[in-house]
C-alpha cells in the first residue's frame, strides 16, 4: 500500500475539501441533474450534459481525495531531521546569482503554495533540493533560464 506523505495542515485541508464535495457540491449537482432531466429530451439537453460532466468530475475528485486521505502518512515538520533536505523540511536557500534568500517548506503537490512559502517536492526546485545539505548547491532549469541555489540552512 502506497503511503502518501502529508503535513497535518495539508491533511486537514484535503479532509475539509472532501467534506465540502460530499455535503455541498454533490447534493447541488444531483439537484441540477434532476432539474435538467425534467426539461425533457436528454439527447439535446446541454444543461443535463454539463451536470453529468460535473458529476463525473466530482466523483473522480471524491475518489482521489478518499484514496489520499486513506493512505496518508502525516509528518510533523517539527520532527524532521535537519541533516539534509527531505519532505517536510523547512529550508533556507540563496539564489546564487541574485543573492536573494528564500525560506521554503517542502510539501506534497496537494499542499504546494508558493505564496505561503510551500513548494512541492516534485517541483523542479523541490526535487533538486531533496537530499541536499547546508552548503550544497543545485542548478535547475526554470522558465526564466538556469538558476543556481545554495542551501543555507535547514531550520
Amino acid at each position: 500500500m502506497e503511503q502518501i506523505p502529508i503535513t497535518r495542515e495539508g491533511y486537514e485541508a484535503l479532509k475539509k475539501e472532501l467534506e465540502h464535495l460530499k455535503t455541498v457540491e454533490r447534493p447541488e449537482n444531483i439537484k441540477a441533474i434532476e432539474v435538467a432531466r425534467a426539461h425533457g429530451d436528454l439527447s439535446e439537453n446541454a444543461e443535463f450534459d454539463a451536470a453529468k460532466e460535473k458529476q463525473s468530475f466530482l466523483e473522480g475528485r471524491i475518489g482521489e481525495l478518499s484514496y489520499k486521505l486513506g493512505n496518508a502518512k502525516i509528518i510533523d515538520p517539527g520532527t524532521v531531521a535537519k541533516d539534509k533536505v527531505r519532505f517536510a523540511s523547512r529550508v533556507v536557500v540563496e539564489n546564487v546569482d541574485s543573492g536573494e534568500e528564500f525560506e521554503y517548506l517542502i510539501v506534497g503537490p496537494d499542499e504546494a503554495d508558493i505564496e505561503k512559502g510551500k513548494i512541492s517536492l516534485s517541483s523542479p526546485l523541490g526535487s533538486a533540493l531533496i537530499g541536499k545539505q547546508p552548503g550544497d548547491e543545485t542548478t535547475i532549469q526554470a522558465p526564466g533560464g538556469r538558476r543556481t541555489y545554495e542551501v543555507i540552512d535547514i531550520v
